[in-house]
């Protein structure tokens, strides 16, 4: 098994046993990057010189005996939507091309605490807005499997990142199942914690009740080392809960007894893949043969949970991106072509004697702003801002963000009404195995339905864990969802582990 095929827990143990040097891997994952990410598409930059310079520390104060972080020497990617200091930071967006952080993200310094190696920043939905990574404003991103098709979004690029053999570890973010999907998608671990178990502190907003930073590798003890890592209250973040880290490493492998698994009968159908549900319902015996019960469940307000997200996350955005306005930071239009175009404009008017156009002629600075929005964001963006302001707009706010909220609500106590019958709750992460790039690209509509199992957990705040169970005819990944009660990460984990030492499906590799 070549060294880019382990996992991050097997990289651990050789680097603490002195059997293998950060330098030899971390070069060994750069070497992966430059023969295969011409294909992909999963980085958006690499920082080959400052990973090796790095590394390099690491080993001589493993060699000195000195303290080293808890996953010193490994290499990571992180989903360019956090702040790092000095680094450029993009979204993947034109409108952030050039910014570079004056700070650190809290998860960028619990990272480098830890004495994790950097290799780059990975690729994503503008914004993280979008199912399927081919949103960037930079590149597309392509599913390791098979790359006519997508690693879905918008933490596609540190899902194929993992997936492709380029890092062990990645970061993503999930605000309404932008780590879980990919996951599955492209065949390895994702995993959003709970709102608020990790801080958002330097993660740039998209939706700012439903943002949570999650891990990816490519076992569950890789996604439980991660997260153990990551999270952690920070005053900084007055959403962050204050209460203490399991250590989830040490746990992962302690079996659940008297395992209670709930399966959702609306998750079973009509729009699901038969793949998908044939691979879903044999995880269920597996965990049948595991001593686990199963037991029907119903989340009757899971049918309204795609609408009511794309009415609270778009009004979030809308609110978020209002200060991207070329005034302080990030891209502004070209002022000299806007001053000539409002002068043209002005003796256009002037010289037809049009009056009440020359009133209403835009000012330089509001002319700024519209043309800076309209260069700056993509239409994807742009989709959403409007929606958003739509639903906050005077007349609309009670008949579509209100009732959304009131919704919201709703769709949380299905959650809690069902965690007092059952300790897991499993079934599909997508409703087919991943889809052809372009293939759902003019058609907002069914692109917002790929989230349709996901998005649920965002809005509850509850955690979701994603494996691969299964794959396709065409060999493509299948992922099994997990979802637990908030702050029983520890638990989704056990319950995630169980399954994957049962099976051999994590032991797939995608063959570029």
């Amino acid at each position: 098994m070549a060294l880019f095929d382990q996992t991050a827990t097997e990289h651990l143990k050789g680097l603490e046993s002195g059997a293998l040097k950060s330098v030899e891997l971390t070069q060994t994952y750069l070497d992966r990057i430059r023969a295969v990410d011409n294909r992909v598409g999963a980085f958006l930059s690499v920082d080959a010189d400052g990973a090796l310079k790095r590394a390099e520390e690491i080993d001589e104060r493993r060699a000195k005996k000195q303290r080293v972080g808890r996953l010193a020497g490994l290499p990571l990617a992180v989903k360019d939507i956090l702040c790092e200091r000095g680094k450029v930071t993009t979204c993947a967006s034109r409108m952030l091309q050039q910014f570079r952080p004056p700070y650190d993200a809290t998860v960028i310094a619990k990272l480098r605490e830890a004495d994790a190696v950097f290799v780059g920043r990975t690729n994503m939905d503008e914004f993280a807005m979008g199912g399927s990574t081919e949103n960037s404003a930079f590149q597309v991103t392509r599913n390791p499997w098979d790359l006519e098709r997508s690693p879905g979004g918008s933490s596609g690029g540190s899902a194929a990142a993992v997936a492709a053999g380029m890092a062990p570890l990645a970061i993503g973010t999930d605000t309404g199942g932008s780590i879980r999907q990919p996951a599955g998608l492209c065949g390895v671990v994702g995993m959003k914690p709970t709102y608020g178990r990790v801080s958002r502190f330097g993660l740039i907003a998209f939706a700012s009740s439903l943002d949570q930073i999650g891990p990816f590798g490519q076992s569950v003890e890789d996604a439980a080392l991660l997260l153990e890592t990551i999270a952690g209250h920070d005053p900084r973040d007055t959403t962050s809960l204050d209460v203490p880290v399991p250590a989830y490493s040490q746990s992962v492998n302690k079996p659940l007894a008297n395992l209670r698994i709930g399966w959702v009968r609306e998750h079973f159908g009509g729009g699901l893949d038969k793949e998908v549900e044939s691979a879903v319902r044999a995880a269920f015996e597996v965990y049948k043969s595991l001593g686990a019960t199963l037991h029907e469940i119903s989340l009757p307000h899971s049918k309204y949970a795609v609408a009511t997200y794309y009415v609270i996350a778009p009004s979030e955005a809308s609110s978020n991106l209002a200060r991207y306005d070329g005034v302080h930071f990030g891209y502004r239009t070209d002022e000299k072509e806007m001053l000539a175009e409002l002068a043209a404009d002005r003796r256009r008017l002037e010289t037809a004697g049009d009056k009440a156009g020359l009133e209403h002629l835009d000012s330089a600075l509001v002319r700024m702003y519209r043309r800076t929005r309209a260069e700056g964001f993509g239409p994807e963006v742009k989709r959403r801002i409007m929606l958003g302001t739509y639903a906050l707009s005077a007349g609309y706010y009670d008949a579509y963000y209100l009732k959304a909220l009131k919704l919201r609500r709703l769709i949380r106590k299905d959650f809690d009404d069902a965690f007092g019958k059952v300790d897991l709750i499993a079934g599909p992460i997508t409703p087919a195995p991943a889809f052809k790039i372009g293939e759902m690209s003019g058609d907002p509509l069914a692109m917002y339905l790929v989230d349709i199992y996901t998005v649920s957990a965002n809005l509850a705040g509850i955690p979701g864990l994603c494996l691969p169970c299964g794959r396709s005819q065409a060999g493509l990944p299948i992922g099994l969802q997990l979802q637990a009660p908030a702050l029983e990460e520890e638990r989704l984990f056990c319950g995630a582990r169980m399954f994957e030492q049962a099976t051999d499906w994590d032991k797939g590799r995608a063959k570029l």
